[in-house]
């Protein structure tokens, strides 16, 4: 069986190509994708072939956030049937998807759109990184960085009781949405007294849990500024290249400030348990919120796009730094 498939085939090329699939195994699940989201960061540094990104290896093959309808199991998959509507996680950019059962998560709730639903698997990746602060209800909370995993994890601080819920980033555009998605302020990380105003809205405390998104060295040397007396900041951001100076004494030693890695995979495999939760409990729950209007997706969404478009789409990602951030392939009529 055949599928189209989006390959960065080179540095800066992306590429609709036609692929043969594997087969599926006894524990694989084969869905045909309805939507799929473009993960900006962490597709253009693949696609450039940045440092910790695989290099210059290619062809590549991303796409991990997806949603689409199941038709065919392997004999000893339990979770799932034929028609059901599935999460799809670390498959690809592609028309069909080939996965191992533990990648797939099911859609129960019809009021939940596949649109929406295809930001699922992301936004278990922003609340990941809250969950590892360990937030209590009144202590402040900073997300440094408004893309994707920024805007959800605005919320998923909000939802957990963080007051005040500061939010940074360089674009207008993004701070003024983070205020509709439940920020308290919003600052811009480039102006010369973004610290002070930082401490003067956490009462000269210095904020006591921070969400590190954007994987810039020099916003995490701003993060250990704004940081509170033993405070968190939670790396979600993947900062491939460390290339700002820290003070690990007087920033981190000292006060007491507590780094906390929060990549994806550093998560329980089988069963959740206080503050690190599996990845598909993580979906459940998310479904769940959006079910009951808890969060938002809709205000995130950009633009509904087809993967014929691909190459035109990841050219705008590599070269244009105010790239629609809610990017979605549509894959119903490819």
């Amino acid at each position: 069986m055949k599928s189209k498939q989006i390959i960065f085939t080179a540095v800066h090329t992306a590429e609709l190509l036609e692929r043969d699939l594997p087969p599926v195994n006894e524990g694989d699940v084969l869905t045909e994708m309805e939507y799929t989201v473009v993960s900006g960061g962490t597709e253009r540094a693949c696609i450039m072939g940045m440092e910790n990104a695989g290099g210059n290896q290619f062809p590549k093959m991303l796409g991990y956030c997806g949603v689409g309808r199941v038709l065919q199991v392997g004999s000893a998959v339990k979770s799932v049937q034929v028609g059901d509507r599935v999460l799809v996680y670390h498959g690809n950019h592609a028309k069909y998807n080939v996965r191992p059962e533990a990648d797939i998560t099911k859609v129960e709730d019809d009021a939940v759109s596949s649109r929406d639903a295809a930001f699922v698997i992301i936004a278990s990746m922003g609340l990941g990184g809250v969950r590892k602060l360990e937030l209590e209800l009144g202590e402040s909370a900073m997300v440094m960085g408004l893309g994707l995993l920024g805007m959800f994890a605005v919320q998923f601080c909000r939802l957990s009781g963080a007051y005040p819920v500061i939010a940074a980033d360089l674009n207008p555009t993004r701070r003024e949405l983070a205020l509709k998605l439940g920020a308290d302020y919003a600052f811009d990380p480039s102006e010369p007294d973004f610290v002070e105003q930082v401490k003067a809205v956490t009462k000269g405390n210095g904020v006591r849990a921070t969400v590190e998104v954007t994987g810039v060295s020099a916003a995490m040397k701003q993060a250990l500024e704004c940081a509170s007396w033993m405070g968190r900041i939670s790396l979600l951001g993947c900062t491939r290249v460390s290339d700002c100076a820290v003070d690990y004494y007087q920033q981190v030693h000292r006060p007491g400030v507590k780094l906390i890695g929060a990549h994806n995979f550093i998560r329980p495999k089988v069963e959740s348990y206080p503050h690190h939760w599996t990845h598909q409990d993580d979906c459940k729950a998310i479904l769940d919120l959006i079910g009951a209007e808890r969060i938002q997706v809709a205000p995130i969404v950009s633009r509904v796009v087809s993967p014929e478009d691909c190459t035109e789409i990841y050219n705008q990602l590599c070269d244009d730094p105010k790239f629609p951030m809610g990017t979605v392939f549509d894959w119903r009529n490819v």
